[in-house]
């Protein structure tokens, strides 16, 4: 990577903010669940998700229209003062015990990420061309799930250590402390589209924005293929605690670690993108990436019905429960070896002075995948539809999705 570029300091930057949304979003989630009863702890939980990604939906137009019109290094310092503020009043929260409060946090940590988002994926293309820019793209993939998987462990740990209500903010204050210092370090740059107008009617621009992109062909394809990639996750995702429960009849340790190696196993399949993805061909893995999907996923299911696991030493004792390890991470790998390919083609295939709208339109279809995901498996599971089932059809839904790909994209691969 070229040093002047400024790879290293958007990588931290954004690795350190994915870290500080996990850490902040598993706290809360840990907390409620210690200190609500049963049906409000659950239906906490189940609203964070919606809270954080709400702001996706409403805000991504004219979070796109100020990424282009600014320079963007400037634009991501903003914003992480904004998330060090976020976190002096989730340290309020937490010591008052106001889930009102923490909820309010974690939308503005929503609509912090829905204005961060354009900018560190638009600011990739003007710094890095050509095969630099998937290895860009595959290292920040790496780092965020990277975050993800820290965060998500560190969120529980502090949260339920001694003190935890003053450890968990404490160190969420130092994190973005800490993104702060990377992101002044991001070498500064000229607006993409200055004088660019931002529209804050925000139906109008988002429709707007929807139909800008849909006008280039390509860039529409690779946003309905990263929101495919997005709603596929989330469901794989949310299988996990209730297959571990019912299935595998296990306890939370478990759960942390099919979670844990499923967010490592896409960093790595990402890295593996920035080695062998060229931006010549793109899309060249994205087939033989989603079969593999497809092939793990339910192999996945299906072995998972033959073992009893009721702690990590019990699942690692036995050959069945390798097995459902290796398979998992296998289709973790080649989820990053999916989402790499879109994400290049979206920024390659959008005009420089609209890259930034670009991602927020992408951004926009993602979250709302990922939202009807989640609540069809939900009502899937109100209706007594099984983890295995589910997971099941969704590996079948993913090879009609393969098929959609290879008959609209042939000539690319």
């Amino acid at each position: 990577m070229d040093k002047r570029a400024g790879f290293w300091p958007i990588f931290i930057t954004q690795a350190l903010g994915a870290l500080n949304d996990n850490l902040f979003k598993t706290a809360l989630v840990v907390l409620a669940l210690y200190k609500l009863p049963a049906g409000m702890a659950g239906a906490l939980s189940a609203l964070s998700g919606g809270v954080f990604l709400l702001p996706y939906i409403l805000v991504s137009a004219p979070a796109g229209q100020l990424a282009d019109a600014h320079d963007k290094a400037r634009l991501m310092l903003l914003t992480k003062y904004w998330e060090l503020g976020l976190m002096f009043l989730a340290l309020a929260g937490f010591l008052s015990g106001s889930f009102i409060l923490l909820l309010a946090v974690l939308l503005g940590l929503g609509l912090q990420a829905a204005f961060f988002s354009p900018l560190k994926y638009g600011i990739l293309p003007e710094r890095f061309t050509g095969d630099a820019l998937v290895r860009a793209n595959g290292g920040i993939e790496a780092g965020t799930f990277a975050g993800i998987v820290l965060g998500t462990l560190g969120g529980g740990a502090l949260i339920t250590a001694p003190h935890g209500v003053w450890l968990a903010p404490g160190v969420a204050i130092a994190l973005a402390l800490a993104g702060i210092a990377s992101a002044r370090a991001i070498p500064r740059g000229a607006a993409s589209a200055p004088g660019l107008r931002t529209e804050w009617r925000l139906w109008r621009a988002g429709v707007a924005l929807l139909r800008e992109a849909a006008r280039i062909r390509p860039v529409w394809f690779a946003c309905w293929g990263i929101s495919w990639f997005w709603a596929l996750g989330a469901s794989v995702l949310a299988a996990f605690p209730v297959l571990a429960r019912t299935r595998l009849l296990a306890d939370a340790h478990v759960v942390t670690l099919l979670l844990g190696i499923f967010a490592i196993g896409v960093g790595v399949g990402a890295l593996l993108a920035a080695r062998f993805v060229h931006t010549t061909r793109p899309l060249r893995l994205v087939l033989p990436a989603g079969l593999g999907l497809s092939l793990f996923i339910a192999d996945f299911a299906n072995s998972s019905g033959h073992i009893v696991a009721p702690d990590i030493a019990a699942l690692l004792g036995q050959f069945a429960g390798w097995h459902l390890l290796l398979d998992l991470a296998a289709l973790a790998l080649c989820g990053g070896l999916f989402s790499v390919p879109f994400y290049v083609l979206l920024q390659t295939a959008s005009p420089a002075a609209a890259r930034a709208r670009m991602v927020s339109a992408n951004n926009m279809l993602n979250a709302a995948a990922t939202l009807a995901a989640g609540g069809l498996e939900a009502l899937a599971y109100a209706k007594g539809v099984g983890s295995g089932t589910i997971l099941l059809v969704t590996a079948l839904l993913n090879l009609l999705v393969m098929v959609w790909i290879w008959r609209k994209e042939a000539g690319t691969f």
